[in-house]
């Protein structure tokens, strides 16, 4: 495996470990293997859901997740996605702080 696969994997135990229980089971069953005729669709229509996103049913949220499903089958997006998602890990880590500074300062 290389490093960014890695990482990937990392990324993925940690969103199963914050997600309901049902959905990390569904989570954990679509990165098997075997799921990839079910992943690589999936996230492509996630990403066109996502692109999309202006319409009623489908949201912002799908896009993010359609590339994380994608990146486990296109090596090329795995560097990306990888740096995207800890980017926006970071930001909002540090977007929860200042607000709960922010109500610290104002009690």
């Amino acid at each position: 495996m290389t490093k960014s696969t890695d990482r990937l994997n990392r990324l993925f135990n940690r969103l199963e470990r914050s997600i309901p229980a049902f959905a990390a089971n569904w989570l954990a069953r679509v990165r098997r293997p075997e799921a990839r005729w079910v992943r690589i669709p999936l996230g492509v229509l996630l990403v066109f859901g996502g692109i999309f996103s202006f319409l009623p049913v489908l949201g912002i949220w799908m896009l993010p997740l359609g590339l994380l499903l994608l990146a486990v089958d296109l090596m090329f997006l795995q560097g990306p996605v990888n740096m995207a998602i800890l980017r926006g890990s970071r930001k909002w880590t540090s977007w929860q702080r200042s607000r709960r500074d922010k109500k610290k300062n104002h009690q």
